[in-house]
């Protein structure tokens, strides 16, 4: 199966492809994914500034105990606070309370600041938790995971295919834009434009339909019946137990504290 989406080394989904292991990349896959997704409904779930910047600080102490370079994690954070900066900035004039400034006759309410710095922290903890804890796993390793964990397999399949053939769609992609090129096309704000474009990604999904028609022939004269032999070497130890109990008690005193904080105030 690692011929099969393009690994030439034998699959080791502990060791996340042969990189060398982090203290977080030597616990189970299944417990770290399992570990990512409680900490992201925890964290959206948490009220509180104080205890968001709590989750915040436990997903940077994961973060020093992986092999991620700070400098671009910073980068891949800063890429998804781009995407959430327009709504953080409206918010405080989009939600009502008490006024505490206006801008050209629009009042930011105290309550709507409060409430996109909630936002910006959670979002910025649950990115840095997902990042810290799937850290060193690739793709191949991350679909077995879901694979053992009863994911649908159907879905944990599309995934794996996705990766392995999203580059050859993209190379395919640049042999149609040279051609166009070569043929003397010049990208203009004009109706035979986006024609082509039209007509370039129609002969792109074209290209990908029949290319998967004959992957799929291909896999089937190699008796593919419709599921993968999932080989590796996952297997739940005492010290994954351990970090999951550690995890788990964490995140609960989080969320526990948080409502304790909102029912008392």
């Amino acid at each position: 199966m690692s011929h099969l989406f393009g690994h030439d080394q034998p699959l080791n989904v502990q060791a996340g492809g042969g990189h060398t292991l982090s203290f977080v990349g030597m616990f189970d896959p299944r417990v770290r994914v399992v570990a990512a997704c409680l900490f992201a409904v925890v964290v959206v779930a948490l009220q509180q500034i104080e205890f968001a910047l709590g989750a915040l600080a436990l997903a940077a102490i994961t973060l020093s105990l992986s092999n991620l370079p700070l400098r671009v994690t910073l980068k891949r954070m800063a890429a998804m606070d781009g995407f959430i900066i327009v709504m953080l900035v409206m918010l405080p004039f989009t939600t009502p309370g008490t006024p505490m400034f206006s801008i050209l006759g629009a009042e930011a309410s105290e309550e709507g600041l409060r409430h996109a710095i909630l936002v910006g922290i959670r979002a910025n903890a649950v990115v840095l938790m997902m990042l810290s804890l799937l850290s060193g796993m690739t793709p191949v390793a991350l679909g077995h995971t879901l694979y053992r964990l009863k994911c649908p397999p159907v879905l944990v399949h599309l995934m794996m295919f996705t990766v392995r053939y999203i580059s050859v769609l993209h190379d395919e992609y640049h042999r149609l834009r040279m051609a166009m090129k070569l043929r003397g096309f010049k990208a203009r704000n004009n109706a035979h434009t986006y024609r082509s474009f039209g007509y370039l990604f129609g002969m792109l999904v074209v290209r990908s339909l029949e290319r998967a028609e004959r992957v799929l022939e291909a896999m089937k004269c190699r008796g593919f019946s419709g599921h993968f032999p999932m080989i590796d070497d996952m297997a739940f130890r005492r010290r994954d137990g351990m970090f999951a109990a550690l995890f788990l008690v964490m995140i609960a005193a989080l969320v526990l504290l948080d409502r304790i904080y909102v029912f008392a105030y």
